[in-house]
């Protein structure tokens, strides 16, 4: 029951997208997003999502009021090291192993780091619960310790949100 359920919203969601794109409310646009969607659905299928976890009001308050204070605050210093142009801002890309390594989890993180300015996923492995994460303005170690514990709070506070009692005592009781 739950697969028809996700390939019904996945129909849904890939509909609106078409008319969208479309820019045109009609029936044949519509008609047109249903085939387009199922079409899509048939050749390319979606793997398989486990959410093990349940939403926790709390947190994802918590995550979502952290989420915009780090968006403001590395826009902020996004624009400062462009403005201020006191020296040329060198960048890395760096591993951070993930404590829990659920395919939700890894995008779920994944997402929220490319979505933080100055900083980018270009690649993550599966097996190993690894985000690479490119970096802006890393100047020292220092730095780089400080975004790998940044990263591993991001997904503290996911976990918090939205994962399950064991996926919390993981990454509460720091199991690597």
């Amino acid at each position: 029951m739950a697969g028809t359920r996700d390939r019904l919203v996945a129909v849904a969601a890939l509909t609106v997208v078409w008319m969208l794109l479309w820019g045109s409310f009609s029936w044949l646009t519509l008609f047109g997003g249903l085939l387009v969607s199922v079409l899509v659905l048939a050749v390319f299928p979606l793997p398989r999502v486990t959410f093990a976890g349940r939403l926790r009001p709390a947190g994802l308050l918590r995550f979502a009021v952290r989420f915009v204070v780090d968006l403001w605050v590395a826009s902020f210093q996004l624009a400062w090291t462009a403005l201020a142009g006191r020296r040329a801002p060198c960048s890395a890309v760096l591993a951070v192993r993930l404590a829990v390594r659920s395919d939700l989890n890894l995008t779920m993180c994944a997402e929220a780091v490319s979505l933080v300015p100055g900083s980018l996923i270009v690649d993550l492995d599966r097996a190993a619960g690894v985000l690479y994460v490119h970096v802006f303005d890393v100047a020292a170690p220092a730095d780089i310790a400080r975004f790998r514990r940044e990263v591993r709070e991001i997904e503290r506070r996911i976990i918090g949100a939205v994962g399950s009692d064991a996926e919390i005592a993981v990454v509460e009781g720091g199991s690597r």
